[in-house]
């Protein structure tokens, strides 16, 4: 992906590593909105990538919007409705993304940057990060309702409010986030991570994600008969039935993805 500008892509044992790179505070930018989606809907299509790292570069995962750059993008009528839109596609297209992502948090996730790792799917953070939602400070509003799916009714509406941001080693202790690390084990954490994923079966992560996706909002009884529809699917499978053989053999799948 040589025509991007501000994420390095970098593949490598089946799993995609996205750095956002827009210094200095990697705010979501036009640019970077747009790349970040082009990227995922990319590695949705890839076959050789079956995990996702996400991260940024330095010392902030993300500041959120790009206010400097908001009177460039935002200028005729309608301009407001296109740039809401470009910006809650970037965020379902991590949701969305048929590769499991794993988000690492290098340091703080704000506004926009919360609303990333609540759409990712397996959450790491660095003993150096935070999420925080400061719109309150400079008259916006904007990823309430992604930072639900993380936090209770009462610690999301404190940071909506007053704009307390919650730290890593915080977001561990509430269970936000499956390991809070030293910001040089970050990187490795998630990889590892990443690449225990990519090593299923790629049809299993990838039906596996999107049926999670789609029983959340569901009733018990309505999801967990859609989950086992697409088990009855998903045990027809040639993957499946080497993962069965593999089992009973002792020995460790060879998945084809088909």
């Amino acid at each position: 992906m040589h025509d991007l500008t501000q994420l390095k892509v970098v593949v490598a044992d089946h799993v995609a590593t996205l750095t956002m790179d827009a210094p200095p505070v990697n705010a979501l930018t036009r640019v970077l909105n747009d790349e970040l989606t082009l990227a995922l809907d990319r590695i949705s299509e890839m076959d050789e990538v079956r995990a996702v790292v996400l991260t940024g570069e330095g010392k902030v995962f993300c500041a959120g919007a790009d206010l400097k750059g908001r009177a460039e993008v935002i200028k005729h009528p309608g301009d407001f409705l296109v740039h809401s839109r470009r910006t809650r596609e970037c965020f379902h297209s991590i949701r969305e993304c048929a590769k499991p992502v794993v988000v690492a948090i290098n340091g703080a996730a704000l506004g926009s940057g919360v609303a990333m790792v609540a759409s990712s799917d397996i959450l790491v953070a660095s003993e150096k990060a935070s999420l925080g939602l400061p719109e309150v400070d400079v008259g916006l509003l904007g990823g309430c309702r992604h930072a639900m799916r993380l936090f209770s009714h009462s610690r999301l509406r404190r940071m909506a409010l007053t704009g307390h941001r919650v730290s890593g080693p915080e977001l561990y202790r509430l269970g936000i986030v499956e390991a809070c690390v030293p910001p040089e084990d970050l990187l490795p954490t998630a990889l590892d991570i990443a690449k225990t994923v990519a090593s299923k079966s790629p049809l299993s992560t990838r039906l596996c994600k999107h049926t999670l996706n789609v029983i959340e909002d569901m009733s018990l009884r309505d999801g967990y008969r859609y989950e086992q529809d697409q088990t009855a699917i998903i045990g027809k499978t040639d993957d499946a039935k080497e993962a069965q053989l593999a089992f009973k053999e002792k020995r460790a799948p060879i998945f084809k993805g088909r």
